[in-house]
């Protein structure tokens, strides 16, 4: 078995021709510079590309392996110069007749596959070369749909305020599915205000593995999280079974935002601008400073609201959670600066899991260095973020 550091939510911003995917993102964000920024800068193993149903995404993939840049594997997905895995996904948008709507990954091994569901889907969905789409159903029937594709499925973002599950659907997935469809979810993405103890406090949710992806919208947020996966070969075969944990397949490890990063992770009232900073707990749509009922409900204040247990109950197949700090939140660190690191260390990845203290302080001095350590560590400072703010990162000599 082999480990792989994978990012399973990235989306394309526009084609190479320059035609919108996904407003507003990044025009940056094109198939090929999500493949050479993961491999190069990033040193991903795995990504998913959630955008692949558009039929210009699938353009875009077909000229990549036109020029032998793309090469399709045994098991499904495809490599980029033989080094980056790259798997097909699409985001899809499903809303429930009793109100709210939520995201759903689905991931298929091949561009011949992904095109045949883009023909099928073109009927439900009034724009099929954009992203994220409403597919004008309910979470069941997709599934069906997705099932006879054989798809892998995975629940997006699950307890974000818009479009997702628990955030807005409804308390309990069984609630929203039947017995049936509930065994056919391949995962769950957990999303970036969230964790493991979080998640783990909903009882029904023991038995599916957990995903931390970035949900990247530009470059620079490819890896804000991603998952560790143990497989014998980087193919959909084998991350699918590592999903469910099948052959001794399976996710080593979770590494995301400490979820106070995250910017939905506590309630922001809308009128007073208030975001609640200490362990309170906030009552569901009142703001605890004004009292007004304008209020974004944090995903931490909705786990409370919901949940099964105080404190988390996990399984014995759940893999370790670790806060990973992205480096484009450690306070003082600009371009230059991130430009002698990767000059040093060669990737992100090395930088956050193999660089030692003296070769950080070397390269970019002792403040930026703590701030690197003191995150890799967890002892960081924290400020939360909330209503579609990100939390930040506070420097101990700064506070």
């Amino acid at each position: 078995m082999k480990y792989c550091f994978a990012d399973l939510h990235i989306h394309v911003g526009a084609t190479e021709g320059g035609k919108w995917i996904k407003i507003p993102t990044s025009r940056r964000l094109t198939v090929r510079n999500i493949c050479e920024h993961s491999l190069w800068q990033k040193g991903m193993d795995v990504v998913g590309i959630v955008d692949a149903m558009s039929p210009l995404v699938l353009e875009d993939l077909n000229s990549l392996l036109a020029e032998g840049l793309l090469q399709e594997l045994p098991g499904g997905g495809y490599q980029y110069k033989q080094s980056l895995t790259v798997l097909l996904g699409t985001e899809i948008e499903t809303i429930e007749p009793q109100g709210g709507m939520a995201h759903t990954l689905l991931f298929l091994p091949d561009i011949a596959a992904m095109r045949r569901l883009s023909n099928y889907m073109s009927q439900f969905i009034k724009n099929i070369n954009l992203s994220a789409q409403n597919a004008h159903m309910p979470l069941n029937q997709l599934i069906d749909i997705a099932v006879s594709f054989e798809a892998m499925i995975v629940p997006a973002h699950i307890f974000t305020p818009y479009k997702s599950m628990y955030g807005v659907c409804a308390r309990r997935i069984r609630a929203l599915l039947t017995e049936k469809n509930m065994r056919k979810l391949s995962a769950v993405e957990l999303g970036l205000s969230a964790d493991s103890d979080l998640a783990d406090r909903i009882g029904e949710l023991s038995s599916y593995t957990f995903l931390t992806n970035s949900d990247a919208h530009s470059l620079d947020k490819i890896a804000r999280e991603y998952t560790l996966f143990s497989v014998e070969q980087a193919n959909f075969q084998e991350i699918h079974q590592a999903m469910r944990r099948q052959r001794g397949r399976e996710v080593i490890a979770n590494y995301g935002l400490n979820p106070r990063l995250g910017k939905y992770h506590r309630t922001l009232c809308e009128k007073c601008g208030h975001t609640e900073q200490t362990e309170k707990i906030v009552s569901a749509g009142v703001c605890v400073n004004c009292g007004s009922n304008k209020v974004v409900t944090g995903v931490l204040d909705r786990i409370n609201d919901i949940a099964d247990y105080a404190a988390p109950i996990h399984p014995a197949h759940r893999a370790p959670y670790y806060y990973q700090v992205p480096l484009e939140f450690i306070s003082g660190l600009g371009k230059k600066g991130m430009g002698k690191l990767l000059d040093l260390f060669g990737t992100e990845m090395n930088v956050l899991h193999r660089a030692n203290a003296a070769d950080l302080r070397q390269a970019v001095g002792d403040r930026i260095a703590d701030g690197i350590l003191s995150a890799r560590s967890g002892t960081a400072i924290i400020q939360s973020g909330g209503g579609g703010v990100y939390g930040k990162v506070i420097n101990k000599v700064d506070k």
